[in-house]
C-alpha cells in the first residue's frame, strides 16, 4: 500500500492494522533503561499513596513526575534562551 493511500485510510477512520509489522515496531526515542534509585521509606509510602489514589503503579507515577518536570524545565529553558 502506497503512503498516500494509507494516510487516507487512516484518515477516514479505516482499520489500517493490518498493513502494519508490529513485532519489528519500536517507538522512537523512547528505548528502555533501567536505573535504580534509592528513596527514603517515608518517600516510597507518600509515593504508594498517591499511586494508590491515581490508580496507576508507584513506577508510573515516577515516570510522570519526572517527565512533568523535565519538560516543565524544558519550557523554562526555552523562554529564557528566546528573552
Amino acid at each position: 500500500m502506497k503512503a498516500r493511500n494509507f494516510d487516507k485510510s487512516f484518515d477516514q477512520g479505516k482499520s489500517i492494522i493490518e498493513h502494519l509489522d508490529i513485532k519489528s515496531a519500536r517507538r522512537i526515542a523512547q528505548q528502555q533503561k533501567r536505573v535504580n534509585v534509592d528513596f527514603p521509606v517515608w518517600m516510597i509510602e507518600s509515593l504508594d499513596r498517591e499511586a494508590s489514589r491515581l490508580g496507576v503503579t508507584r513506577q508510573s507515577i515516577i515516570k510522570m513526575w519526572v517527565a512533568e518536570r523535565l519538560d516543565a524545565a524544558a519550557a523554562h529553558d526555552t523562554e529564557h534562551a528566546s528573552s
